[in-house]
């Protein structure tokens, strides 16, 4: 068996907080559905996305991710209520 040396050292990356699949285009997701959104909006695409992730989870993929994800967008419309 053959240790792939190159990817051993690489950190993991963190699928909750940055996937890398959502900074396609120099521009984090979040951040473009944010400049696109009215702030009523907004609030109501977090809202659907905590109810998402507590739904399916422990269905798809790891449930400590689901449960990352929860966390994320609550302390995101927290955020974004306490700002506004």
């Amino acid at each position: 068996m053959e240790i792939d040396k190159e990817n051993k050292d690489k950190p993991k990356p963190d699928m909750v907080n940055h996937p890398p699949h959502y900074t396609q285009g120099g521009i984090e997701t979040i951040e473009y559905i944010r400049a696109k959104l009215s702030p009523e909006e907004y609030v109501g695409y977090l809202r659907g996305s905590i109810m998402k992730y507590t739904s399916r989870i422990g269905l798809k993929g790891e449930s400590t991710e689901d449960a990352g994800k929860i966390e994320w967008f609550s302390k995101e419309l927290h955020r974004f209520l306490r700002e506004g």
